[in-house]
């Protein structure tokens, strides 16, 4: 049985999900559609935080997180990476489509960046921005710290910590924040380590947080619970993410 602050959390939820307005952009001939939810209470923090998807693009999840941030003061806003006409139907179209962009990272970056601009238009401090990303959109998150976006930091949820191994290493200035799940197959030990020496090579203020009997997308309530299958949710690395998360925008977007 759902307790009374549960169903109020799911009502509070639910209408500030409603808040949620689409926004069509543009990169060259196309059409991007993301969503942007402004601040609950008001204009209060002014702070701007960027959501970069999972790999099948918008989702419910990436809605719940923007409406909630919009509930704790933050303007808020959902990029499309993949664009009108490209969105994945299934696992299989996912993988490849967001094999693309981690190939051709320069685009990937070009549509994070458009989005940027998009969370801007609609009324964020430009320079109290914060970029999270979940799974792939993880990825993304960190691609913006490793050109050094104009962001104060990023948070990376389960995502993808490889890199080219011939890129240069550059110093790293935002702030970064990796909430990792201690099981993830798809993070094998040696990724693992590349990404510490990397992070250590480019002098970047990071943390990176582990989370026990955790595997990929333990935010992802949909991912089902099954850690054997590689990816699952995790109710209590979920909660506990979160408050890291809190507790690092906090930190970077105080004024």
């Amino acid at each position: 049985m759902k307790t009374f602050l549960t169903m109020a959390l799911t009502l509070i939820v639910s209408i500030t999900y409603g808040q949620l307005k689409p926004v069509s952009y543009q990169d060259g001939s196309q059409k991007l559609n993301g969503f942007s939810i402004a601040p609950a209470k008001g204009d209060t923090k002014k702070a701007g935080i960027l959501i970069l998807p999972a790999w099948m693009g918008i989702d419910k999840h990436s809605k719940r997180v923007a409406a909630e941030l919009s509930q704790l003061g933050y303007h808020a806003f959902i990029a499309d990476i993949y664009g009108e006409g490209n969105y994945p139907t299934d696992v299989k179209s996912a993988g490849i489509k967001a094999g693309y962009y981690k190939k051709n990272i320069t685009e990937y970056q070009q549509r994070i960046k458009l989005a940027m601009q998009e969370l801007v238009k609609s009324g964020a401090d430009a320079s109290r921005i914060v970029v999270i990303g979940y799974c792939f959109g993880g990825t993304g998150a960190l691609e913006t710290a490793r050109e050094n976006f104009p962001v104060k930091g990023i948070v990376s949820f389960h995502g993808g910590l490889d890199r080219d191994s011939t890129r240069t290493i550059n110093p790293i200035m935002p702030k970064v924040l990796v909430l990792h799940g201690a099981d993830d197959p798809y993070a094998p030990v040696p990724v693992i380590l590349a990404f510490h020496k990397e992070m250590r090579t480019a002098k970047a203020d990071w943390q990176m947080i582990y989370y026990a009997n955790a595997v990929h997308s333990f935010t992802e309530a949909e991912a089902g619970n099954d850690n054997s299958k590689g990816a699952a949710y995790n109710e209590l690395a979920d909660k506990r993410s979160w408050k890291h998360m809190l507790m690092f925008l906090d930190e970077v977007l105080a004024r």
